[in-house]
């Protein structure tokens, strides 16, 4: 089924479930109350790194190979990612490995499709030679399961590393909503807040999705010394101009990069039965995320002036990539697993 159809399927599945209808639009309306009412200062005393290194352990594209020359066009459904590099595994999840001077966080965990021990994120983390041995903390951006390691783990309220033991150090992971993990320590962020030196959370922004329920999303801050703040995103869930409007708030400091997912997937998707444009768009069965969207997405990005964008394509679709680089330049990239990034 094209993805035409799957819209038609899912607006018909939406009217004959009148119920999921009204639940959405209680969800959304709360979601809208809170944003409007919630006040943010900016924090004080956030400090500065003078390093930050994003390596992409887990991404829909990975390095080895050129991933303009590889792009697809995803309305004809490809959902396989297998030729984007020849040693490292890749899906449609998100997890980066972050060096911030002499720390190493974890960002989200993957998706782990196959349910496999190891799984694609041990086998990257391996290869780019890095174990969970040398994690500091972890940063769960949002409980979906190509974030937290699996439907399983979505449906648990925890996230994983791999399907079988992973012994992690004594860590602290950082959630936007109540999660647990059996080793880690975990820690619910409910309102923005310093993580640690040059480092803070936005504080969870709440979305309505259909069928999904509203979902608390963060994301994370890094205040990189003579630069500015990177927020790197899991997958923009609350909007592209609310999480940029509340890093502002957050840290009153200028933005100087954007890194991770932006859910613009316009002509296609990498999930199946309608996949992200039709069910986890925030928006109803019917409705669709449009290209004038995504063009007046990268418009705003292009005024912002960053130094740097760089986009998941676990999320977005390769027109929306190619969309963001023609009006971005030299300043955006996509993110590939073992492609470093280093803001210095």
């Amino acid at each position: 089924m094209n993805d035409k159809g799957w819209a038609v399927y899912w607006a018909l599945v939406g009217l004959a479930k009148p119920w999921t209808i009204v639940s959405f639009l209680r969800d959304r309306r709360r979601a809208e109350r809170e944003w409007a009412e919630t006040l943010v200062s900016p924090l004080e005393d956030l400090g500065s790194c003078s390093r930050l290194s994003v390596l992409p352990a887990v991404e829909y594209y990975a390095a080895g190979k050129d991933s303009s020359s590889a792009r697809r066009d995803l309305s004809a459904g490809h959902e396989d990612p297998s030729d984007s590099g020849e040693h490292l595994a890749t899906e449609a999840g998100v997890s980066y490995l972050l060096r911030i001077d002499d720390k190493t966080w974890l960002f989200d965990v993957g998706l782990n499709a196959r349910h496999e021990h190891p799984s694609p994120l041990l086998r990257n983390l391996e290869a780019l030679g890095f174990s969970p041995a040398d994690l500091d903390a972890i940063f769960i951006s949002h409980l979906h399961l190509d974030h937290v390691g699996g439907p399983e783990e979505m449906k648990q309220g925890s996230f994983s590393l791999s399907a079988g033991p992973v012994e992690l150090p004594d860590l602290v992971a950082y959630v936007p909503t109540v999660m647990r993990h059996p080793q880690a320590r975990v820690e619910v962020v409910t309102a923005p807040r310093k993580l640690a030196e040059g480092v803070a959370s936005t504080g969870p922004l709440t979305r309505a999705i259909w069928k999904m329920g509203p979902i608390q999303e963060h994301s994370l801050l890094i205040n990189v010394a003579g630069k500015g703040i990177v927020m790197v995103v899991g997958c923009g869930h609350p909007t592209l101009a609310r999480l940029v409007a509340r890093a502002k708030a957050v840290t009153a400091l200028p933005l100087y990069g954007v890194i991770g997912g932006l859910h613009f997937p316009v002509t296609g998707s990498r999930v199946g039965k309608g996949g992200q444009n039709i069910i986890g768009n925030g928006k109803l069965p019917w409705q669709r995320i449009t290209r004038r969207e995504a063009e007046a997405a990268a418009a705003f990005l292009a005024d912002l002036d960053l130094g740097l964008v760089a986009v998941s394509g676990h999320d977005s679709c390769d027109w929306s990539l190619g969309l963001f680089q023609s009006k971005l330049g030299e300043r955006c990239r996509t993110l590939q697993v073992g492609k470093e990034i280093v803001i210095a």
